[in-house]
């Protein structure tokens, strides 16, 4: 039962192979660009947002404006 331990015990503690140091490295390149693809994604959504949000606030602030210049002006036009 020793001897069949031993060498599946070496073979666990061996060191990777060229192959599996590559494969390892692909894998941590892969999760890095997802990270960083993920985030990148995530700034562009909040940048376009904040544009958004923008445009609707100045588009807001133009309605209140009309609304408030036209209240404040007299009403003589159209009443003859």
């Amino acid at each position: 039962s020793d001897q069949m331990t031993y060498p599946t015990f070496t073979f666990l503690m061996s060191t990777p192979s060229a192959e599996e140091k590559a494969a390892a490295e692909q894998k941590i390149q892969d999760s890095i660009a997802q990270v960083e693809q993920t985030r990148i994604e995530e700034e562009q959504a909040a940048a376009e947002q904040a544009v958004n949000d923008s445009i609707a606030a100045a588009e807001q602030q133009r309605i209140q404006d009309s609304i408030a210049a036209a209240e404040a002006k007299p009403a003589k036009k159209g009443k003859k």
